[in-house]
């Protein structure tokens, strides 16, 4: 019975979790559209109100929503005009005390990880964590630049460790760019790996430079 629980178990969670991660998202969606509507109902008249009543009772009507100023934003701001208004908006918030510490923050990081020509986390590695004869995978995100790069005696790259099993937290790590070992699997088979604790290990790939005991000193040219 015991092994018959555990196999209905495993076939069931991932269905569970992802119908329970959906679902709320979807709520939470639900609850900012509604909120909107509320907003909307004080400015335009009383007639517009049974329509908007109606919105709000439509579950998942906030994900269509969602979707459509996304594709709408992204096609207004592919032209000169677009950008034109992007670019004042983001003058005025960055204008505003207090708004603009955050709002500017959260546009860099969000412009380095999603731009199409950034390098961040766009190749797994292996480091050396969180001593000499342990190892860890991480992520690349850049090279340290600034009175950072100034200061470091050798050449560096930027890593993110993440944690397990929640990825979205970790350390950051400036570490020589001769300890890096680049791996062959894709970011999304290493964060699998990450989250699973070591359990989703990906397609083993022999190519590549081994990993060395500790201590032993790198050969050239097999560390990135």
């Amino acid at each position: 019975m015991k092994k018959y629980l555990l196999t209905g178990l495993l076939v069931w969670l991932p269905l569970a979790v992802t119908v329970w991660v959906l679902s709320s998202v979807v709520g939470m969606l639900d609850g900012i559209f509604a909120s909107l509507l509320v907003a909307a109902k004080t400015v335009l008249p009383l007639s517009a109100h049974a329509t908007l009543d109606g919105w709000r009772d439509t579950k998942g009507l906030s994900v269509l929503v969602m979707i459509s100023a996304l594709l709408l934003t992204g096609a207004a701001v592919s032209n000169m005009v677009g950008q034109w208004l992007l670019n004042q908006s983001n003058r005025v918030f960055s204008n505003i005390p207090i708004v603009k510490s955050i709002y500017t923050s959260v546009k860099q990081v969000s412009d380095t990880l999603f731009s199409s020509s950034g390098q961040a986390f766009r190749e797994a590695v292996l480091v050396r964590y969180p001593h000499a004869e342990s190892y860890t995978v991480a992520f690349v995100t850049g090279k340290p630049s600034g009175e950072v790069a100034a200061k470091l005696p050798t050449d560096m790259v930027t890593v993110y460790v993440p944690t397990t099993p929640n990825p979205t937290s970790g350390y950051m790590l400036l570490v020589p760019s001769t300890d890096v070992i680049k791996l062959n699997m894709s970011v999304d088979e290493a964060l699998k790996y990450v989250i699973s604790m070591g359990v989703v290990a990906p397609p083993t790939n022999a190519g590549g430079p081994q990993v060395p005991p500790a201590g032993t000193p790198a050969a050239p040219g097999t560390h990135s």
